[in-house]
Protein backbone atom coordinates (compact mmCIF):
# COMPACT_ATOMS: atom_id res chain seq x y z
CA UNK A 1 0.00 0.00 0.00
CA UNK A 2 1.45 3.13 -1.10
CA UNK A 3 2.15 6.41 1.42
CA UNK A 4 -0.23 8.91 1.24
CA UNK A 5 0.66 12.50 2.41
CA UNK A 6 -1.32 14.14 5.25
CA UNK A 7 -2.37 16.70 2.82
CA UNK A 8 -4.40 14.06 0.69
CA UNK A 9 -5.11 12.43 3.85
CA UNK A 10 -6.81 15.93 5.17
CA UNK A 11 -8.51 15.63 1.77
CA UNK A 12 -9.98 12.54 2.09
CA UNK A 13 -11.16 13.66 5.41
CA UNK A 14 -12.75 16.73 4.45
CA UNK A 15 -14.22 14.57 2.01
CA UNK A 16 -15.74 12.09 3.92
CA UNK A 17 -17.57 14.75 5.91
CA UNK A 18 -19.32 15.99 2.56
CA UNK A 19 -20.97 12.21 1.50
CA UNK A 20 -24.19 11.00 2.97
CA UNK A 21 -23.17 8.83 5.73
CA UNK A 22 -26.58 6.92 6.00
CA UNK A 23 -29.41 6.70 3.33
CA UNK A 24 -32.96 6.00 4.49
CA UNK A 25 -35.52 4.86 2.60
CA UNK A 26 -39.12 5.20 3.25
CA UNK A 27 -41.68 7.56 2.27
CA UNK A 28 -39.16 10.26 2.30
CA UNK A 29 -35.97 9.76 1.30
CA UNK A 30 -33.20 10.82 3.63
CA UNK A 31 -29.67 11.39 3.79
CA UNK A 32 -27.77 11.70 6.97
CA UNK A 33 -24.70 13.81 6.55
CA UNK A 34 -22.67 14.46 9.62
CA UNK A 35 -24.19 18.13 9.45
CA UNK A 36 -27.45 17.78 9.33
CA UNK A 37 -30.32 15.46 7.62
CA UNK A 38 -31.52 16.05 3.81
CA UNK A 39 -35.35 15.02 3.06
CA UNK A 40 -36.12 14.46 -0.48
CA UNK A 41 -40.13 15.35 0.18
CA UNK A 42 -40.12 18.04 0.26
CA UNK A 43 -36.61 19.13 -0.21
CA UNK A 44 -35.11 20.27 3.33
CA UNK A 45 -32.15 20.09 5.26
CA UNK A 46 -32.05 19.93 9.01
CA UNK A 47 -28.65 20.65 10.52
CA UNK A 48 -27.78 18.33 13.68
CA UNK A 49 -27.81 21.29 15.71
CA UNK A 50 -31.49 22.10 14.83
CA UNK A 51 -32.27 18.30 15.31
CA UNK A 52 -30.69 18.22 18.60
CA UNK A 53 -32.43 21.17 19.36
CA UNK A 54 -36.37 20.53 18.57
CA UNK A 55 -35.64 16.52 19.93
CA UNK A 56 -34.89 17.86 23.35
CA UNK A 57 -30.97 17.05 23.36
CA UNK A 58 -29.25 14.47 23.45
CA UNK A 59 -30.80 12.60 26.13
CA UNK A 60 -33.90 12.24 24.51
CA UNK A 61 -32.51 10.60 21.34
CA UNK A 62 -33.81 7.08 20.77
CA UNK A 63 -30.58 4.97 21.68
CA UNK A 64 -29.97 4.36 17.53
CA UNK A 65 -30.43 8.32 17.05
CA UNK A 66 -27.24 8.61 19.55
CA UNK A 67 -25.39 6.94 17.26
CA UNK A 68 -25.53 10.14 14.93
CA UNK A 69 -23.98 12.91 16.48
CA UNK A 70 -21.69 10.31 18.97
CA UNK A 71 -19.58 9.46 15.29
CA UNK A 72 -20.10 13.32 14.07
CA UNK A 73 -17.86 13.80 17.17
CA UNK A 74 -15.59 11.29 16.86
CA UNK A 75 -15.74 12.32 13.02
CA UNK A 76 -14.49 15.85 14.52
CA UNK A 77 -11.90 14.51 16.21
CA UNK A 78 -10.46 12.60 13.08
CA UNK A 79 -10.80 15.68 11.41
CA UNK A 80 -9.10 17.69 14.02
CA UNK A 81 -5.97 14.90 13.98
CA UNK A 82 -5.48 14.66 10.43
CA UNK A 83 -5.27 18.91 10.51
CA UNK A 84 -2.79 18.28 12.22
CA UNK A 85 -1.23 16.06 10.04
CA UNK A 86 -0.71 19.11 8.10
CA UNK A 87 1.12 20.75 10.55
CA UNK A 88 3.14 18.35 11.11
CA UNK A 89 1.61 17.01 14.68
CA UNK A 90 -0.72 14.15 13.98
CA UNK A 91 -0.60 10.73 15.61
CA UNK A 92 -1.60 8.41 12.51
CA UNK A 93 -2.99 5.74 15.06
CA UNK A 94 -5.20 8.68 16.73
CA UNK A 95 -6.22 9.64 13.56
CA UNK A 96 -7.00 5.87 12.15
CA UNK A 97 -8.51 5.03 15.38
CA UNK A 98 -11.02 7.53 15.50
CA UNK A 99 -12.45 7.36 11.90
CA UNK A 100 -12.74 3.36 13.00
CA UNK A 101 -15.00 4.37 16.33
CA UNK A 102 -16.90 7.12 13.92
CA UNK A 103 -17.88 3.88 10.90
CA UNK A 104 -18.57 1.42 13.89
CA UNK A 105 -20.76 3.55 16.14
CA UNK A 106 -22.62 5.58 13.16
CA UNK A 107 -23.46 1.63 12.46
CA UNK A 108 -26.05 1.69 15.31
CA UNK A 109 -28.05 4.08 13.04
CA UNK A 110 -28.62 2.02 10.29
CA UNK A 111 -29.06 -1.48 12.15
CA UNK A 112 -31.71 1.23 14.69
CA UNK A 113 -33.56 2.02 11.22
CA UNK A 114 -33.44 -1.57 9.75
CA UNK A 115 -35.43 -2.55 13.36
CA UNK A 116 -38.02 -0.32 12.35
CA UNK A 117 -38.53 -2.21 9.20
CA UNK A 118 -36.93 1.29 6.81
CA UNK A 119 -34.20 0.25 4.93
CA UNK A 120 -30.90 2.18 5.85
CA UNK A 121 -27.51 2.17 3.91
CA UNK A 122 -24.60 3.06 5.69
CA UNK A 123 -22.57 4.35 3.01
CA UNK A 124 -20.67 6.64 5.38
CA UNK A 125 -19.64 3.83 7.88
CA UNK A 126 -18.22 1.92 4.84
CA UNK A 127 -15.78 4.86 3.40
CA UNK A 128 -14.53 6.02 7.22
CA UNK A 129 -13.65 2.01 7.42
CA UNK A 130 -12.07 2.02 4.06
CA UNK A 131 -10.41 5.13 4.91
CA UNK A 132 -8.71 4.20 7.87
CA UNK A 133 -7.70 1.41 5.98
CA UNK A 134 -6.16 2.74 2.60
CA UNK A 135 -4.66 5.60 4.89
CA UNK A 136 -4.04 4.89 8.09
CA UNK A 137 -3.78 0.81 8.18
CA UNK A 138 0.32 0.77 8.85
CA UNK A 139 0.13 2.91 12.14
CA UNK A 140 -2.94 1.41 13.38
CA UNK A 141 -1.32 -2.36 12.64
CA UNK A 142 1.88 -1.46 14.66
CA UNK A 143 -0.96 -0.78 17.22
CA UNK A 144 -2.61 -3.96 17.37
CA UNK A 145 -1.16 -6.97 18.62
Amino acid sequence: MARVSARRRLLAVIVLGLVPWTIVTGAVLTFVFPFGLANTTPLHLTPLTDYLRFAGGFAALPGFLRAWPTSVLLYLGALVSAVGGVLGREDRRVTGGLLVLAGVSHLGLAVGFLRTGRLAIPLGPVLALALAWWCYWPALRRTVP
